[in-house]
């Protein structure tokens, strides 16, 4: 709704980045919940009985998967190309990759899942995957 109230064009890959990025988040989430029910804990939903761990693992990892295609797909998408003027902003997804990994890596080996914020701004590894995202996303748009 930003992109329409703004009057800027937004891709559909985009929007789909955007809802599965959201989706992908939620499960992680949930996953959370439900390993520290697990532990002992209050159960925080009614619904987490509803799904268990390798569930939600195998969710988390087709969301992941998709997500990045999604991405993929929105840097080799002609009218992206076309808007931003280089046909290499593909070569991003590497860091896009490698920050999805390292969350599920994060999620399910150690279980810290339950705040994406803190993990963003004190992971060492997906800060550095966002800084040379942004540097490599601008250089290429503004250099290539």
């Amino acid at each position: 709704m930003g992109g329409v109230v703004c009057g800027i064009w937004l891709s559909p890959w985009i929007v789909c980045l955007t809802f599965l990025l959201a989706l992908f988040l939620a499960f992680a989430k949930r996953r959370d919940d439900l390993v520290l029910s697990n532990n002992g804990e209050n159960t925080i939903r009614r619904s987490s009985t509803s799904y268990n761990l390798q569930f939600l693992d195998l969710t988390l990892c087709l969301t992941a998967a998709i997500t990045v295609v999604s991405y993929l797909m929105y840097t080799i998408s002609p009218d992206v190309i076309a808007r931003l003027n280089s046909p290499y902003l593909y070569v991003t997804t590497v860091f896009v990759l490698g920050g999805v990994i390292r969350y599920l890596q994060l999620t399910i080996v150690d279980n810290r899942s339950g705040n994406p914020t803190k993990l963003l701004f004190r992971d060492p590894f997906i800060l550095l995957t966002v800084v040379c995202w942004s540097l490599s996303f601008l250089l290429i748009i503004y250099l290539f």
